[in-house]
Formats: structure tokens, C-alpha cells, sequence
């Protein structure tokens, strides 16, 4: 009972911090079992994909690929807070810092640059064309859930790979440390979902986002941080929805 107890912490614990489902109120939470359900981000990722693609494919017959896709992108957005946008958006802006204090200091304000909307703008265009694409054919629910789940993947990577890049008291792993096993389980739930909807080129683009997003932080800011997390889950996917694009 109590291992069932905690894995269902875990993924309360996911569930609060990939999106804006009140579980919370229902659950007491703390960032041990935020930890803990790094194994399960994916699955939230899916989720969230899913509820975007099952939009976008059941809008486009009457309204079009267009607009049934922005209706998805934004039901996805909704759900998560746009939480990883914002994060993509501190990210970009970041990334006009001349020094890595100062870039540390930039994700800290809530402000958007001019990076940071350029990002977010195409970030959001891009992801609306390829989202349309699929749906028009009916492929969108299939691949967004794909993608959903390889975008969280790419988060969790990081976060176990690479250190807390502020420094000071606590310094450590972002998310506590999620650990090798819950890694591995993280890896084989995106791997179950690209294999069953034989989409694995795409669990393919999430790695390699998560690759060149952890070199990048790694030489910029000596680690990652939270925006970096959320910056590499939104890239990731949306190259995921990309090679979808490809392979429709």
C-alpha cells in the first residue's frame, strides 16, 4: 500500500507541475513528489497531446485544419498555463545575455524581450501549421499524443543529466533529483507510446533536442534551470509535430 501511495503521489505530483489541474486541493504535495513522478511526466505529456490532437481532429471536418489546430494549440495551452512557452520565451531572452550571471538574472523577470516574443510567435505559428497538417488528415490525436510525451521526456533528460545552474545554498539536481530508474521508466512509457502508434521517429527528435538544448546550457549557464526545462520541453515536441509533418 504504501508504494501504491507514493507512485500515486508521484503522479499527483507530475499532474501539478506540468499543468493547471487543480490536484493540489486534493493532494498535499512537496517537491519530493514532484520528483518521484518525473517518471510519469511523459504520461502528463501524452495527456496533454492528447486532449490537443483529439481537438484539432474533431474540428477540422467543420472548420478547417487552420483554425481546428489553433483550437487545439490552445486547449493544450490552457491546460498547462502555457507554462512551457513562458519558459521558451525566458529562454530566448536569456540567450541575448552577455554573461551567464546576467542571463540567470533575465530568466528571474517576468518581462518578454524581443526575443522572447520572437520565440513565442514562431514557436506558436510553427506548431499551428503542423498541427493543422496532421489534423487535415486526421493524424493529429495519433501524433500529438507521441509528442506530448517524447516533449516531457526531453525535460526529464536534463534534469537528471545536467546540475541546478544557480548557485548558492541547495544547489543540486533541478527537481530534486529524479534518479536513473525513474529515468529508465520515463524512457520505456515515451518508447510504449512512439511503438504503439508507430511514431518513434519522433521519440528520435525529442532526444536530439534534449541533446543539443543540454550542450547549449551546459556551456551558457553551467546547467539548467527551470526555463531551460520547460524551453526544451516545448522545442521538443514541437519538433516532434514537425517530423510528423515529415512522415504524414
Amino acid at each position: 500500500m504504501r508504494v501504491v501511495s507514493t507512485e500515486v503521489r508521484g503522479l499527483a505530483g507530475a499532474v501539478a507541475f506540468l499543468t493547471r489541474v487543480p490536484v493540489g486541493r486534493f493532494v498535499a504535495l512537496d517537491v519530493r513528489d514532484v520528483a518521484r513522478g518525473g517518471a510519469l511526466f511523459p504520461l502528463v505529456g501524452a495527456g496533454v497531446g492528447a486532449a490537443m490532437g483529439a481537438v484539432a481532429d474533431g474540428l477540422a471536418p467543420s472548420l478547417g485544419g487552420t483554425l481546428a489546430a489553433a483550437f487545439g494549440v490552445a486547449v493544450a495551452a490552457a491546460l498547462t498555463g502555457a507554462l512551457h512557452l513562458d519558459a521558451l520565451a525566458d529562454t530566448a531572452d536569456a540567450l541575448g545575455a552577455r554573461t551567464r550571471e546576467r542571463a540567470l538574472e533575465i530568466m528571474r523577470d517576468h518581462a518578454i524581450g524581443a526575443y522572447g516574443v520572437t520565440a513565442l510567435v514562431l514557436a506558436l505559428v510553427a506548431k499551428v501549421a503542423a498541427v493543422a497538417a496532421l489534423a487535415t488528415q486526421g493524424d493529429a490525436l495519433r501524433y500529438a499524443v507521441c509528442a506530448g510525451a517524447a516533449g516531457r521526456l526531453a525535460s526529464v533528460l536534463l534534469a537528471a543529466a545536467l546540475p541546478y545552474a544557480r548557485p548558492g545554498p541547495g544547489t543540486g539536481r533541478v527537481l530534486g533529483g529524479i534518479g536513473r530508474n525513474r529515468v529508465l521508466v520515463a524512457v520505456a512509457i515515451t518508447a510504449a507510446f512512439c511503438l504503439w502508434l508507430h511514431a518513434l521517429p519522433l521519440l528520435a527528435a525529442a532526444v536530439g533536442v534534449a541533446v543539443v538544448a543540454g550542450l547549449a546550457s551546459r556551456r551558457a549557464l553551467g546547467g539548467v534551470t527551470g526555463d531551460v526545462l520547460g524551453a526544451a520541453a516545448e522545442l521538443a515536441e514541437l519538433a516532434g509535430l514537425v517530423v510528423a509533418v515529415a512522415l504524414a
